[in-house]
């Protein structure tokens, strides 16, 4: 900025020295001047386009630079929010896992369908409903299709 300025002082001293030669009439002078003069108008429109194209431009960096960091910020609060709600998960899973009952060693799951009976089991009646208990497990009977099968069930209350 301080450059152009100088030019345009500079530009403008050279056209003062040369307006002695407009007053002694001579045709080629004023010709001179005149290309000179306009040459000095447009380095003057010249340094104002300048500035005014490196002010938009420092106004566009500014604008760029705050929405990178409006992005960036967003980006931050979204991570947050992520690992926020992957806490809570984790957190639910082990209150789950703590409250739910283990099954005792080698028992089978519930819901399990065998189509015979271990060896040795014994037979309870709860509440109108035949069970049968061997070793860790609890069986009760049941159709699937035609088949008579056993499906393992919780103990008997």
């Amino acid at each position: 900025m301080t450059r152009q300025l100088g030019i345009a002082i500079v530009v403008a001293a050279i056209a003062i020295i040369l307006v002695p030669d407009v007053a002694t009439g001579q045709a080629y002078a004023v010709a001179t001047t005149r290309r000179r003069t306009a040459v000095v108008v447009g380095a003057t429109v010249h340094a104002s386009d300048e500035a005014k194209a490196s002010s938009q431009a420092a106004q566009q960096s500014t604008a760029a630079q705050q929405s990178t960091a409006a992005q960036q910020s967003a980006t931050a609060q979204q991570q947050s929010a992520t690992a926020a709600q992957q806490s809570a998960t984790a957190q639910q899973q082990t209150a789950a896992a703590a409250a739910a009952k283990p099954a005792p060693a080698g028992a089978l799951p519930v819901g399990t369908v065998a189509s015979t009976l271990p060896a040795g089991c014994a037979t309870s009646a709860v509440g109108g409903v035949e069970y049968y208990h061997c070793g860790n497990d609890w069986y009760r009977s049941a159709f699937q299709g035609n088949n008579l099968v056993y499906v393992t069930t919780a103990p008997p209350q």
